[in-house]
């Protein structure tokens, strides 16, 4: 049997463990907790990917901006995959990103519907608001308010093959439709037996959102207030009848699919079509793809007299119910400031919003590019309403269905309109 001072040693000994055991549980916890704040706090951003190339450049720039703000982590979530619907259904679902990709044709229905967290009370004077491109800003504001950052664009030029230009005797690119139509016509080679041409003179693509500025030249719209479809006017016919003249009568011009091709850049490079309007992104495309092409652009050519293209914007917008607002206006402040993007935008795929980035990054002189930047003061931001999803299908459907014949422009675009409407005033 144990003596009486030796139990009470051994009770001693006991309860000295205990507390030992207790101060490094507290320690532990403590010292996770300590190493939590010190981890900070995570930002979930969300969008897509067009290249890898892309991938590749938002990772530095994400990179560098957890380097100087090192309580922020930032995770990177890519949809490549019916980007907006799961947007769309994460929101309602209160499980939306942070911070995500807008683009200007989905902003309207985002803004109007309050999802979106309005950045007027985060942007200050030293932000700079005005150095952006105030076209390409407005895209996303609304009543005085803005929702969103622009952080790049594509407007349309006119890309032609110098080597076809000098053997069709042609000098200098087109300034005016007219002259457009006629040069096409020289541009194209007939040899193949099949009855397709060896080269046409332009690559076309049918789709609303590149045929809308050539509406609006002779003042067609695509909405009227109440934001239903009213494309079907005489001046909207107008400038579309310019599109199919010259794929129907002249024959001078194709869609990539009539020449086994996926864009109008794969088939310009192929040097199946001497001209196609294309955005930003065909340069590097074009040059990594086709080396030996030798190409240049210019603005696309006047339509009845006036100026235009389309332009072409994406924004990051905050999600109005995220819990980390602060560091998600970090986020989006340091990736549309001039460092973020100047850093996103030097490989060319997309021009950045910023007009002082711009002049450093040497877009402006470029000969390529400068015929995109000169277009972004004039040009038609692809945006109508929240009903322009609904007016997108109908439109193509019908307006592809005239191009190659199946039924007159007034037809379709008479059919499309009623239909269109038919479903928007359904959707209410």
């Amino acid at each position: 049997m144990y003596s009486q001072p030796l139990m009470k040693i051994a009770r001693m000994k006991k309860t000295l463990s205990c507390w030992v055991l207790l101060l490094l549980v507290i320690i532990t916890l403590t010292s996770c907790g300590f190493r939590n704040s010190q981890e900070g706090i995570t930002v979930t951003l969300s969008g897509w990917q067009s290249s890898p190339n892309e991938k590749q450049l938002l990772k530095q720039v994400l990179n560098q901006f957890e380097t100087q703000h090192p309580t922020i982590k930032v995770k990177h979530e890519i949809i490549n995959d019916q980007y907006m619907d799961v947007i769309k259904t994460r929101l309602i679902g209160d499980a939306a990103p942070d911070v995500f990709y807008l683009d200007a044709f989905e902003a309207p229905l985002l803004m109007k519907y309050g999802v979106l967290e309005p950045l007027n009370s985060y942007i200050d004077a030293q932000f700079d608001l005005a150095d952006f491109e105030p076209n390409l800003l407005k895209a996303f504001q609304l009543e005085e308010q803005t929702y969103g950052l622009p952080k790049d664009y594509s407007t349309l030029a006119l890309f032609y093959n110098k080597q076809a230009f000098k053997e069709a005797g042609l000098d200098e690119p087109p300034q005016t439709w007219d002259e457009l139509r006629k040069d096409s016509q020289k541009l194209t080679i007939d040899k193949n037996r099949d009855g397709r041409k060896e080269q046409y003179g332009l690559g076309l693509s049918p789709e609303l959102s590149r045929q809308y500025f050539m509406m609006r030249a002779f003042g067609g719209r695509l909405t009227d207030r109440q934001e239903n479809a009213a494309f079907f006017t005489s001046g909207s016919l107008k400038g579309l009848q310019l599109i199919i003249d010259e794929y129907r009568k002249d024959k001078s011009s194709a869609q990539p699919s009539d020449l086994g091709a996926n864009t109008g850049s794969e088939m310009f490079g192929q040097g199946k079509a001497a001209m196609v309007i294309e955005g930003t992104w065909a340069i590097p495309y074009l040059q990594e793809t086709f080396p030996k092409l030798e190409f240049a652009t210019t603005e696309i050519p006047s339509v009845n007299g006036k100026k235009g293209t389309m332009a072409y914007t994406v924004a990051y917008v905050m999600n109005q119910k995220t819990k980390h607002k602060e560091a998600a206006w970090q986020l989006i402040s340091y990736l549309t400031s001039q460092e973020g993007m100047k850093a996103w935008a030097k490989e060319g795929l997309a021009l950045p919003t910023r007009k002082s980035v711009l002049e450093e990054l040497g877009y402006i002189d470029n000969p390529l590019y400068a015929p995109f930047v000169k277009g972004a003061t004039y040009a038609t931001i692809w945006q109508a309403g929240e009903t322009l999803p609904t007016i997108l299908t109908h439109f193509n459907n019908q307006f592809i269905s005239a191009l190659i014949g199946e039924q007159s422009l007034h037809d379709a675009m008479r059919k499309a309109q009623r239909s269109a409407n038919k479903e928007i005033q359904a959707a209410r």
